[in-house]
């Protein structure tokens, strides 16, 4: 089952990222962006960086040599990490953004691989897999670099090209108040799901019996 889901997880995140990119390209550049633009537009999106750390984690984890792909994606903060963040996409689109727009035939298809499909794979296989007991409470401040270093990212490039990926960025329509509510409010919800995640790795290491990891790597 493991196999089968590093695999997937692996082949769906592939063709989701490589439809959406080539589909966005050439609308990116119909709606008057360059292609360096372009480029850039489609890789400002939250979604579709955490979808390519999944795809990352994957690609080191069904290496025949074992962890000889990608090697800083095979650790288990890594793994948990992501896990968070796959959460987080799905959770921030289906009761956020899935009812701003209506996508369209291959913009809906690669909505639905890479807001739903890939981190319901994902979290599966970390939940069955991929947890082992060996998070430590301070892996919550190495994730919590990567939604305030995308935020910073998404603010300081919205006056220069007058766009942000996400509406509830949006500072010159909505607001710096507003905006600053919905930045707190994901970010809380990255840390409860980062607190949920390192429980939940600890319950399982616990199942597991593997006690002794879990301590250990808090020494360490």
């Amino acid at each position: 089952m493991s196999r089968f889901l590093q695999m997937a997880g692996l082949v769906i995140g592939l063709i989701g990222l490589v439809l959406q990119f080539a589909i966005t390209i050439p609308a990116s550049m119909a709606a008057g962006r360059s292609l360096l633009g372009s480029i850039v537009f489609y890789f400002s999106f939250f979604t579709i960086l955490t979808n390519i750390a999944a795809v990352m984690v994957h690609a080191a984890l069904v290496s025949p040599a074992g962890y000889a792909w990608f090697p800083a994606f095979a650790g288990q903060r890594m793994r948990a990490g992501v896990a968070v963040a796959m959460t987080l996409v799905f959770i921030v689109y289906t009761t956020v953004l899935a009812g701003l727009w209506q996508p369209q035939g291959l913009f809906l298809l690669c909505d639905i691989l890479l807001h739903y499909i890939t981190p319901f794979i994902f979290v599966v296989w970390w939940l069955t897999t991929g947890a082992d007991g060996s998070t430590r409470w301070r892996d919550i401040s190495w994730w919590m670099i990567y939604p305030i270093a995308y935020l910073a990212y998404a603010l300081i490039r919205a006056p220069f090209v007058g766009e942000v990926p996400y509406p509830f960025l949006d500072v010159a329509k909505n607001g710096a108040a507003s905006v600053a509510v919905s930045a707190l409010a994901i970010t809380a919800l990255f840390v409860g799901l980062s607190v949920l995640v390192v429980l939940v790795d600890h319950g399982i290491g616990r199942l597991r019996g593997k006690p002794a990891t879990r301590i250990a790597s808090r020494r360490g």
